[in-house]
Order: structure tokens, then C-alpha cells, then sequence
């Protein structure tokens, strides 16, 4: 079981009474998706210009939202499918905004090499979904949620580093934290897809 389907279990309860009251107000939730990646593009403008603390705040508002979005479509009938090609689209482009926001920083600072790991972070965090969304596809039929580095592991990395760079004002947290961003998010995505070959070579396609 991954993190984020324990965290799910344990959220469950608390989440559906807010997703019921928000529903009863007549707030769409793809409303909620857009208004999640607003606060991460703010975020992504703050943590570009170097200022950590207030880019952790807005990435740390934006987190709630990712999972009030999906509650609230089910509350409020199940969703469309239109909202759920949605938020899967705006999921990578806050994922990208993030990544792309450091990049752009180390790019000023000189650090080619930090710029290297935020490149390979987010082209692992890339495959990561890209290979489940392949797997899940009508003509292979696997769900490949396996991996150490699922979405939600991914985001707490990147906001324990940069509320960290942000305290102690050094960004000694985000080279640590970028390289096990890097490394995990690639072997998350060879892990699942090693998954996909294991199934499907078990059932005989």
C-alpha cells in the first residue's frame, strides 16, 4: 500500500464532510483544481526569485485542494470525465511549474548541477504518471499505482526541502532534497514499469 492510499484511509472521514459542505454551496469542483494551481504558480513566482518561505506557504495551501477537488466531484455526484482528464492535465503543469520555478533559479545562481537534479526530478515526476497512464489504457489494462515515489511523496519532499532551505536560508536542503527527488521519481517510474512487464508477462500478453 502506498503513502497516499494510507493517508486516503486516514483523511477519509474529515475530507467527505468538508467535500459534502462545499458541494452543498454549488462550488464545482474543477473550480477547486483551478484555484490549486493558481496557489502553486504563486508559489512557483516566489520560489523562482529565491524566497523559500513564502513559496513553501503557498505550495503548502495548494496541497489540501489536490485532494478536495476529487471529494467534492464524488460528493456531488461523481464527476465528469471532462474534470478528470482535467485534473490529471493541471497536475503536471503544477508539477512542472515547481520544478521549472527551481531550474530557473539554480539557471541564475550558476549551480548547473542543481539544475541537472531539478531537470531529473522532473522528468521522473513525468514518467512516474506517464507510464501508470499508458499501463491503465483500455489495450493494456494494468493499474500501475505501485512505487516508493508516488505523487504525494513527491510534493512532501519538495515542501520539506524548501521549507527547510527557507529557515535555515541556505540551499543545502535543496540539494538534498532534489537528489533523492531525482533518484526517486526514476525508479519509481522503472519500478512501475518493470510492474507492467511482470503482469503482463504473467497473464500471458
Amino acid at each position: 500500500m502506498t503513502l497516499t492510499e494510507r493517508l486516503r484511509r486516514l483523511t477519509r472521514a474529515p475530507l467527505n464532510q468538508c467535500a459534502g459542505f462545499v458541494a452543498r454551496l454549488g462550488i464545482h469542483p474543477d473550480w477547486i483544481t483551478v484555484l490549486g494551481l493558481i496557489l502553486v504558480a504563486v508559489a512557483a513566482a516566489f520560489l523562482a526569485r529565491g524566497d523559500f518561505m513564502f513559496g513553501a506557504l503557498f505550495l503548502a495551501l495548494s496541497l489540501p485542494l489536490d485532494a478536495l477537488d476529487g471529494a467534492v466531484a464524488r460528493a456531488s455526484g461523481g464527476g465528469s470525465a471532462f474534470g478528470m482528464v482535467l485534473d490529471s492535465t493541471l497536475d503536471r503543469y503544477a508539477d512542472a511549474l515547481i520544478l521549472a520555478a527551481f531550474s530557473y533559479y539554480f539557471a541564475e545562481q550558476g549551480r548547473a548541477d542543481l539544475l541537472f537534479l531539478a531537470l531529473a526530478s522532473l522528468i521522473g515526476s513525468f514518467l512516474v504518471s506517464y507510464v501508470r497512464a499508458r499501463a491503465e489504457d483500455a489495450k493494456v489494462g494494468v493499474k500501475a499505482t505501485v512505487g516508493l515515489f508516488t505523487r504525494l511523496e513527491r510534493l512532501a519532499a519538495l515542501l520539506i526541502m524548501t521549507i527547510a532551505a527557507g529557515i535555515s536560508e541556505s540551499i543545502a536542503p535543496l540539494e538534498i532534497g532534489l537528489l533523492i527527488l531525482a533518484v526517486g521519481a526514476n525508479l519509481t517510474a522503472l519500478q512501475r514499469l518493470r510492474f507492467v512487464y511482470t503482469t503482463l508477462k504473467d497473464r500471458g500478453d
